[in-house]
């Protein structure tokens, strides 16, 4: 499994191919200067630098636990007790919830999020490796979702859901209480592919059919960022294109991938938005007004 993890290379937060979760490196560890120069290639808001808020976080220590809301004890086999939540009419939606925090753009996802300061649920295979790479940043969990019982739990809190791979969506039977859902969908790449390649992507074109269904289906507020091809390049680099026919004739590096999803979290629409996007000429230097002009343009 491929891992969102800082490399070498002096330009660059990129995809290594041994997995942050085996490395058994906190979070602390994950922030690079490298990273430090992917988040900010995006940022428009620089009063305070990357550095700065990471420092923020390492020696926040009990303080920042207390802000974030996370345990200072979390059971050792993701199991979630009836005695985590409050009541749900009680209870405080400011989570969001990645439905897969082992996949390679979840974790840029999660990472993302983190440095937003936004309370982070996901869901995971392997908890004490999911402890090990993000430790109380994350609220991880382990269960199949396809339980009523444990996909409720794992929802408290939640008030939007960050599906970065396909499958989630068409295997869960209700998302009661969540707000807005951002789905990431290759099905426009896929629909793109011919021969060889379209027979070795017909089950994930297959899932990503149903999970666009599902999620248009719902009466849940929904963002569908169809991506071009994702593929394993620097985020930051390259400008954007959000035409129609983008995301079946381009790519997408998967860094980018993540951050638009990420930027499109609090941008709610009424009902739901579809838009393409592939690295391209174009220059986003709001991305706030960007997505806002799609939303337009959407619906």
């Amino acid at each position: 499994m491929a891992s969102c993890l800082p490399s070498t290379s002096p330009s660059s937060f990129s995809c290594s191919q041994k997995s942050s979760f085996r490395t058994g490196k906190n979070v602390s560890l994950l922030f690079s200067d490298a990273e430090k120069r992917y988040v900010s290639c995006f940022s428009s808001n620089k009063k305070l630098n990357f550095m700065d808020q990471i420092l923020d976080y390492i020696e926040g220590g009990p303080k920042l636990r207390k802000w974030y809301g996370a345990p200072d004890i979390l059971p050792k086999d993701g199991s979630i007790s009836e005695d985590d939540a409050s009541p749900e009419e009680d209870e405080v939606r400011d989570a969001v919830l990645v439905t897969d925090g082992d996949n390679e753009i979840g974790q840029m996802v999660i990472l993302s999020l983190i440095v937003k300061r936004i309370r982070v649920k996901a869901l995971v295979r392997d908890k004490r490796a999911a402890m090990e790479a993000f430790g109380t940043y994350v609220e991880s969990v382990v269960g199949d979702v396809k339980d009523g019982s444990f996909l409720k739990k794992a929802l408290r809190g939640v008030r939007a859901v960050i599906c970065p791979n396909e499958g989630f969506l068409s295997s869960v039977e209700s998302l009661k209480g969540v707000q807005h859902v951002v789905l990431l969908s290759q099905l426009s790449a896929y629909r793109g592919t011919s021969g060889l390649q379209a027979m070795i992507n017909s089950t994930a074109r297959k899932l990503a059919e149903q999970d666009e269904t599902v999620v248009m289906a719902s009466k849940i507020p929904y963002t569908i960022v169809r991506a071009g091809l994702l593929r394993n390049t620097p985020g930051g680099k390259q400008g954007f294109s959000f035409e129609e026919g983008s995301a079946s004739q381009g790519s997408l590096s998967k860094e980018d991938a993540a951050f638009i999803c990420v930027e499109a979290l609090d941008a709610v629409p009424q009902r739901g938005i579809i838009f393409e996007v592939a690295n391209g000429e174009e220059n986003v230097v709001d991305w706030k007004e960007c997505i806002a002009k799609l939303m337009e343009k959407g619906e």
